[in-house]
């Protein structure tokens, strides 16, 4: 056997009828990432995107859902900001303990039935909110 570690990925969304992708990953980091920093322009810094970028994905899911996942303040002298919709709000977090629980059995499984062949190292990456 192999002295290597390997750890196991995978990936999961939801998707409409025609294949869109109507919530993942990406879309997961971006509503923690407005949560936790109150605003678009916020997340967009911490991921290194472009504000049209994240504000695309989201409008894009919004119309897929045919509902709203931000409720947006505009600008003044203290600034705008964003906050989420209690349907945001649950997306966040049953898609991050779906994570969680997926990351687990594939490790475990990949684990249990490659043992003898790889080393299989379980790692989880991915934090539920809270």
């Amino acid at each position: 056997m192999t002295s290597h570690k390997f750890h196991s990925r995978s990936k999961i969304w939801i998707e409409d009828d025609h294949g869109n992708v109507v919530f993942g990953l990406g879309r997961y980091r971006i509503l923690t990432l407005i949560k936790e920093r109150g605003s678009l322009q916020a997340a967009a810094t911490q991921l290194k995107m472009g504000y049209r970028g994240i504000w695309g994905r989201i409008k894009a899911t919004e119309e897929r859902l045919g509902e709203k996942l931000l409720i947006k303040k505009i600008g003044g002298t203290k600034g705008g900001g964003s906050q989420l919709t209690p349907l945001a709000e649950k997306l966040i977090e049953e898609f991050g303990k779906t994570l969680v629980l997926l990351e687990k059995q594939v490790d475990l499984h990949l684990e249990e039935s490659l043992k003898q062949h790889i080393n299989i190292n379980p790692v989880t990456t991915i934090k539920p909110t809270k």
